[in-house]
């Protein structure tokens, strides 16, 4: 029994052994009262389908990453540890262009970063502003809301852009102390532009915040010199990585508002004053326990960023964007309207979910529908990271060919 582990002097004559007797009876009794049998599921191999991932993400893992997932576990406070965190932490730095020391990656998914970016620099009662062109910034108005914030909407239809001068009267407007932006807004298709925002954000006294879970590496972003003051993005699309880590970086403007906030954050997990610790990023002699990471997912997500270093990020850009080039003209070959890159708007008397079903069973691809406001409107394809290549675009084309031809089409 664990309990009885460490006790070096205790033998099994000893008074404690004598003591902990009674104890190890009930347990035995305990064990034997068990009603509920063993689930036949359970007595089974796990099997998992291969499927090529040609959705919003998660991405197909290349073998270096599932082979550094399946490495020992180690402790999550072992020194060795600590130095694949600052390796993670670094490559991050490149990834985002930034040489901001408060730079770390979360232990979930987006999800997490975003409630972490929203929790720490944001009170209740503080005016936000969030723009909405899909469902990201829907979920980033409901998270402020949740913790109390006056939430301001500038919103578009899905896809939708927003004008530097239509933010700045925004801006103006509500005098937020945060602004919300998509750069990758996955759900409608969209690579936001992000130039000339940070710049008014700053004339203004408000933090910009931006999500691209959906682009980062696959398009170009430039932390310091695009004035962003909270960036964060996914583990799961173009950096190749298993869903579970989110990387995620504050300014030094970000961490004033963050560290010198009236009241404690919402949220403990993802309070930046333990977590900050936790990487190494505050500036103490020694890392004290928060949580436990994951310590897998941390040796997925060093890898994926070393092979971005490797790569290039001007390269892997320059990927994606042939990449995406290739696949929109093969998709405007079959007929198919794209309202961006990476969507397709609904064909004309088809049923979309009867197109993607016919693409999995026969093709063992997964494409997904629009999320959000945009369901219904329009299917998505992704061909990120590991996936984009054009023999991929090409598999996706066959599939969608395929589908329109055998698929049942109304008459209206």
């Amino acid at each position: 029994m664990f309990f009885l582990l460490g006790q070096a002097a205790a033998t099994l004559d000893s008074p404690l052994a004598a003591r902990s007797a009674p104890l190890l009876q009930r347990v035995d009794r305990s064990m034997s009262s068990v009603t509920i049998p063993p689930p036949a599921c359970m007595l089974r191999p796990l099997e998992v389908p291969l499927r090529y991932l040609f959705g919003p993400g998660p991405s197909n893992v290349p073998p270096r990453i599932l082979a550094a997932a399946s490495r020992p576990i180690i402790g999550h406070m072992h020194p060795e540890m600590y130095e694949i965190m600052n390796d993670i932490k670094r490559g991050i730095q490149y990834a985002f262009q930034t040489e901001n020391n408060m730079t770390i990656a979360m232990s979930g998914s987006g999800h997490a970063a975003m409630e972490c970016a929203v929790f720490n620099t944001v009170e209740p009662g503080e005016s936000v502003l969030i723009s909405i062109n899909g469902i990201w910034g829907e979920r980033v108005a409901e998270i402020a809301e949740r913790m109390g914030a006056n939430v301001h909407r500038l919103v578009k239809t899905p896809g939708g852009y927003f004008t530097n001068k239509e933010i700045e009267q925004a801006i103006e407007k509500h005098k937020p102390v945060l602004f919300f932006l998509a750069h990758g807004e996955s759900s409608a298709g969209l690579c936001h532009p992000v130039d000339g925002i940070g710049d008014i954000c700053r004339k203004h006294n408000c933090l910009f915040l931006v999500d691209t879970v959906a682009s980062l590496g696959a398009a170009p972003i430039f932390m310091d010199k695009q004035n962003i003051d909270i960036l964060y993005t996914g583990s799961q699309k173009a950096l190749n990585a298993p869903p579970g880590t989110a990387p995620i970086s504050f300014n030094e403007r970000a961490c004033r508002k963050m560290f010198n906030r009236k009241t404690k954050p919402l949220s403990y997990l993802f309070d930046m004053t333990h977590l900050s610790n936790y990487w190494g990023c505050d500036g103490k002699p020694a890392r004290e326990y928060h949580h436990t990471g994951p310590v897998s997912g941390f040796f997925s997500l060093r890898e994926s960023l070393a092979i971005l270093a490797e790569k290039g990020l001007e390269e892997s850009w320059k990927k994606h964007t042939e990449v995406v080039a290739y696949l929109y003209k093969g998709l405007e070959d079959l007929g198919l309207k794209l309202p961006s890159v990476t969507t397709i708007t609904v064909p004309d008397g088809y049923n979309w979910r009867e197109l993607l079903a016919y693409i999995m069973k026969h093709h063992q691809i997964e494409m997904t529908g629009g999320l959000g406001p945009s369901i219904g409107m329009v299917m998505r394809i992704g061909l990120m990271g590991y996936n984009c290549e054009k023999t991929n675009a090409d598999k996706a084309l066959n599939a969608l060919a395929d589908a329109l031809k055998n698929c049942k089409k109304s008459k209206s």
